[in-house]
């Protein structure tokens, strides 16, 4: 359960800023997207493994 204790004083609009982040840092939606589905392991390690490349890639160009 996601809890946001709203300060005193504490406007609405940041404590509502402040629960989206919280919700989007701990992933909520996008576990339940996955666990809508089974995915086989071998699968997930393949798109684990694509992740890796593709972001190592953009780390390479940043360098050169």
């Amino acid at each position: 359960m996601l809890k946001i204790i709203v300060k005193d004083g504490e406007n609405i609009e940041r404590a509502l800023k402040r629960y989206k982040r919280k919700h989007r840092n701990i992933k909520v939606m996008q576990n339940l997207r996955d666990g809508q589905f089974f995915t086989k392991p071998s699968v997930r390690r393949r798109r684990e493994v694509q992740k890796a490349e593709y972001i190592q890639n953009l780390r390479d160009q940043e360098d050169i």
